[in-house]
């Protein structure tokens, strides 16, 4: 698959099928977060892959969205931002968003690649999870995701928005490249 088919194929998926995935694609999707751009050349993430059903049940109760638990796995991301702290002071922080989210972007699009599905989950009781799976408390957890096969295809909709009204040129709201000025020799 080629990556524009990816970036435009790229959905959340809230209904699994009851199918199992293979684990290895799953880690191979993990992996490629490894290449993501990374504050100081410290990867500050952690991936937990979870199968057990009770757990499962457990972090989906914790996300408060039913479809969580319809997943045969569950990944958790978390972040350690110690060490770029240590690096860049406060403004650390703001590279560990950074650099989770290009992470998590290219585990997304192997997923897609890989023919799986998932749905990036951000709402959910932090402490919770971080019990459930032992997660030290100076981690954060980014997102998690709950990963299968989709069971119901989505009508397809052009809902995303329209590149002239996020795009400027030079400055905020200016919407016109310059004119480039012929030169004849």
């Amino acid at each position: 698959m080629d990556l524009d088919t990816a970036i435009k194929s790229r959905r959340s998926v809230r209904h699994f099928t009851s199918k199992t995935p293979d684990w290895r694609d799953i880690i191979e999707c993990i992996d490629s977060a490894r290449y993501a751009p990374m504050a100081g050349k410290n990867f500050i993430l952690k991936f937990i892959l979870i199968d057990d059903p009770e757990k499962i049940i457990k972090i989906s109760e914790s996300c408060q969205q039913d479809f969580v638990a319809e997943a045969q796995y569950v990944v958790v991301v978390c972040s350690d931002d110690s060490r770029i702290r240590n690096m860049f002071g406060e403004r650390g922080k703001e590279f560990v968003r950074q650099e989770s989210g290009a992470a998590i972007e290219n585990f997304l699009l192997k997923i897609v690649e890989k023919g799986l599905s998932t749905c990036w989950v951000g709402h959910f009781v932090e402490d919770e999870i971080k019990n459930l799976l032992k997660i030290p408390e100076k981690s954060r957890i980014e997102a998690l995701f709950p990963i299968g096969y989709e069971a119901k295809k989505p009508l397809l909709r052009n809902w995303r928005i329209e590149l002239d009204r996020i795009l400027f040129f030079n400055e905020y709201k200016n919407k016109k490249m310059k004119e480039i000025k012929k030169v004849y020799t």
